[in-house]
């Protein structure tokens, strides 16, 4: 074999790293060592895929950063390119894992490189425009929520009247905007077939309310597309082992989608109050001995497993004993 020959097949098996700014993209091709700092806007990245079209690269990681990554992510998808979004926190342990310690844009660009030739992470396809305008609208709404609470918060410290008075117009003024999302949020459901099919499955289900069949629609799309053990997992609310030895820890739940769980556990409190399916699991459990909150634990995960089911298999909840 030439050496060009080896080389033209070295460049068919490139990966390549973006670290993703708000001004710009850091990115490193491995294992041909090139490394291109560009801006973070269309001009600029359909020039750089021209470049990476040379290397006949296998895996983009694309580091996820909120909106910022978003343009490359659709740009890179339409060009052809295997994309896949990694979760920042994953990829700092990964580069710690390669000793690699310190920290700059092009550190963590060849970090996302290697991390695709080593991990072969799972690719993400762009979500479409119904998809981002509602987790958009989910977004908006959450931190509302949060805004409002750390209102309430400093309401209840407050002494003087002014300071009052004011806090008290914010929380007003926070809560219409809330209804006021919630109400987009509900009409772009209504808007899609599909997501509205979605929805009333969700609701149909105990203890899932419109609130959260909206989150459940807009922050876990893989509902329906997945087994049991992958959605529990997605959700945050899959049992880890913790063994080592002969010693046997006790499972926890980690990782996940924080907001997810979040969701479903305000539903699983609200559910495990009346007479259902769900509230007969946490009393079962918790009188074998399970601690309350595992018992919970076990609510909410049933509770997406069911969710997951009947949108896989496009039909409504039904009780155990319809008479």
């Amino acid at each position: 074999m030439s050496r060009m020959q080896a080389k033209i097949k070295q460049q068919t098996q490139s990966y390549v790293g973006i670290d993703v700014g708000k001004s710009n993209l850091d990115i490193f091709i491995h294992p041909v060592g090139q490394y291109l700092r560009i801006q973070n806007d269309q001009k600029s990245i359909r020039n750089a895929i021209k470049k990476l079209h040379l290397h006949g690269v296998d895996l983009i990681a694309l580091e996820a950063t909120g909106t910022y990554h978003r343009l490359a992510h659709t740009l890179l998808h339409e060009a052809g390119f295997a994309v896949a979004v990694v979760n920042p926190f994953r990829a700092r342990q990964f580069a710690d894992s390669l000793g690699r310690l310190a920290k700059t844009d092009m550190i963590d660009a060849k970090s996302l490189a290697v991390f695709a030739e080593r991990m072969k992470p799972d690719i993400t396809p762009p979500p479409d425009e119904h998809a981002r305008q509602l987790r958009d609208l989910q977004t908006a709404r959450r931190q509302i929520v949060s805004e409002t609470s750390d209102l309430k918060r400093r309401l209840q410290a407050a002494d003087h009247p002014v300071v009052v008075k004011q806090i008290n117009a914010r929380i007003k003024m926070s809560t219409r905007h809330k209804e006021a999302i919630e109400q987009e949020i509900q009409a772009l459901i209504n808007a899609s077939p599909a997501a509205k099919k979605k929805c009333d499955i969700l609701m149909s289900i105990p203890g899932i309310g419109r609130t959260t069949a909206a989150i459940l629609i807009s922050e876990l799309p893989e509902l329906g597309l997945l087994n049991a053990k992958q959605i529990s997992a997605l959700a945050g609310v899959a049992p880890m082992s913790r063994d080592s030895g002969t010693k046997k820890g006790l499972r926890i739940i980690r990782g996940g989608r924080q907001n997810i769980r979040n969701a479903l556990y305000m539903c699983a409190v609200s559910c495990i109050r009346r007479s259902n399916s769900f509230a007969r699991t946490y009393h079962s459990l918790v009188s074998k001995g399970k601690n309350a909150k595992v018992a919970l634990t076990a609510v909410m995960r049933k509770m997406v497993i069911v969710a997951n089911t009947l949108i896989a298999e496009n039909r409504t909840w039904q009780p155990d004993n319809p008479q």
